[in-house]
């Protein structure tokens, strides 16, 4: 009987205990940027939505976003999926006239396991739906070139970049949405992203984020 009651109240333990972590749990990362939302004047002007490369544009060259009013609101690691959960805490709520879509690569990646092509873009497509529904100008952006992840290695990502490319590009096209290509001009010979631009073969350095700024800067020019 004592063996009974033991082996329940460990259930009951170990329950609780899961119970806790789920309720814990911020999948989607909402807690990230919660406080510095409540500070944001609204409207605002043009919000980045993305992944490490957007995080790491702020920290790399915050002056770029101070200077033109730009907001950040990048987190590393994370796919459409993810992004697509805290749109509307993120880049709705803020109420700007733009929003920069820059995303795919962590999908490519399979961070959050394998995803198909067409849910990829279907999950941007949804971005962009959610933006024109609150009068928000989308600006889709090419995945940045990679020739392998450094945390997941053998996914052969180039081609496959190449490919998300192209989806996104001929939905922005059909769609009248602007389309900034940073691939063909960061992409090496074998579809990768050069020394000269990354120390890691994903994310940018300095260099790499001020051609992207070139690149970008025309398009936001009316915001």
């Amino acid at each position: 009987m004592k063996n009974i009651k033991k082996c329940f109240m460990l259930a009951v333990c170990i329950f609780t205990a899961s119970s806790l972590f789920g309720q814990q749990k911020d999948w989607a990362q909402f807690g990230r940027y919660a406080e510095a939302n409540k500070t944001v004047k609204t409207p605002s002007k043009v919000v980045f939505m993305g992944n490490s490369i957007t995080d790491g544009w702020w920290s790399t060259d915050s002056l770029f976003f101070k200077t033109n009013g730009f907001i950040g609101r990048g987190i590393s690691g994370q796919t459409t999926a993810e992004m697509l959960v805290r749109f509307r805490a993120d880049v709705i709520n803020l109420k700007p006239k733009a929003v920069v879509i820059l995303a795919g690569t962590n999908d490519i990646a399979q961070n959050n396991g394998y995803i198909a092509m067409e849910n990829i873009l279907g999950n941007i497509i949804s971005m962009v739906e959610l933006a024109k529904a609150n009068n928000i100008d989308a600006i889709l952006c090419s995945v940045l070139p990679a020739y392998e992840f450094g945390w997941r290695k053998g996914l052969e990502p180039a081609g496959k970049i190449i490919e998300l490319n192209k989806m996104i590009k001929a939905y922005a096209d059909r769609n009248k949405l602007t389309y900034i290509d940073y691939h063909s001009r960061l992409a090496d010979e074998r579809g990768g992203l050069p020394e000269k631009y990354s120390k890691d073969g994903v994310h940018p350095t300095l260099d790499g984020y001020k051609i992207m700024e070139e690149i970008l800067l025309p398009a936001l020019k009316r915001y």
